[in-house]
């Protein structure tokens, strides 16, 4: 039986095959700044999600889906691009971000060319062309989806009353619905039946919006070594997470943390909101969504495949960077 780090570790190599294929000998500023952050690797989440869900409605059909497995991982890239501009980060993947080596202009522009070759991939899939109007079409209205998603997050950096509704709106929009497009856009060009695209849909979505919690919850207690970033950020610079939203909500002030913190006051916070149950609860919603997402596979036919996703939705709140 193969296991689900074997699984992600081939399934990695394989897109990077393929990455380096479309995108490893490019020419001029801007194709290379294009493919400057999809060169520096990653854990191709998103496109094992593609590939799962085609080969779990119909056995091998992922052969023949790999562009638009590569579509998914295209649209990833082009939002960090975008979001590293935006919030001014110096390196992604251990590499220095596209803006701080070719300028925010042609970032922007390199963000640009990954969103149009996103949709011509997709297209390229040997796949009914209904099916491919059907992916297209989800893959523009999830575009749109994490645009607003990011829209709001900037939006709270202003507000101190965001509620835990908006904030799960706002990471489902941002982070879940990419996973949910994943799902059913393998699952489309498949053949899957409108009953079972909206299963995967509901399942890339909720294990999104848990892959995310626990993103706030690696920031809290991973460390700058392991995580590569900054550990307890978010705490520092006031965003507003579900641990915050927590926190607030028991009438704990973190705004004193709101500083460079040193490891005794990091550890101290994690105390704080440990025993106040922040910590506990928030780990609950993260558990209850990747239990919900699991529960929308049961329409499949009971597959490895099948298995496999559902031990995506538990990784992804079990990762600890």
């Amino acid at each position: 039986m193969t296991t689900l780090e074997d699984y992600l570790g081939k399934n990695a190599e394989r897109m990077d095959k393929v990455i380096n294929r479309y995108f490893g000998d490019l020419h001029g500023d801007l194709f290379k700044a294009s493919a400057h952050l999809l060169l520096a690797g990653g854990k191709r989440l998103r496109p094992a999600v593609v590939i799962l869900s085609a080969d779990a409605v119909k056995s091998g059909s992922s052969d023949d889906l790999l562009p638009a497995a590569l579509a998914l991982e295209l649209t990833h890239n082009f939002t960090l691009i975008h979001d590293d501009i935006m919030d001014g980060d110096v390196t992604r993947r251990g590499v220095p971000t596209v803006h701080t080596v070719w300028g925010e202009p042609t970032a922007i522009l390199a963000g640009d060319v990954l969103y149009a070759k996103a949709f011509e991939f997709i297209c390229l899939s040997d796949a009914a062309d209904i099916a491919k109007v059907r992916a297209t079409t989800m893959l523009a209205r999830t575009c749109t989806d994490i645009c607003d998603g990011q829209s709001m997050d900037i939006a709270f950096e202003t507000k101190d009353d965001v509620s835990e509704m908006e904030y799960l709106e706002m990471v489902s929009k941002k982070t879940g619905v990419l996973y949910g497009a994943a799902a059913a856009i393998g699952g489309i060009l498949a053949g899957a039946n409108t009953v079972q695209a909206d299963a995967l849909y509901q399942f890339g979505v909720n294990s999104g919006v848990a892959f995310q919690i626990q993103d706030d919850l690696i920031d809290l207690y991973a460390s700058s070594e392991k995580s590569g970033k900054d550990q307890a950020s978010d705490i520092r610079e006031g965003k507003q997470t579900l641990i915050a939203i927590k926190a607030r909500e028991k009438g704990l002030d973190l705004s004193s943390y709101r500083r460079k913190l040193t490891a005794t006051e990091i550890a101290d916070v994690i105390t704080l909101l440990e025993d106040a149950g922040i910590i506990d609860e928030v780990r609950a919603i993260a558990v209850e969504r990747a239990t919900v997402a699991k529960e929308a596979l049961s329409i499949l036919p009971d597959t490895e495949e099948r298995r496999l996703l559902g031990e995506i939705a538990d990784f992804f709140i079990d990762r600890s960077f």
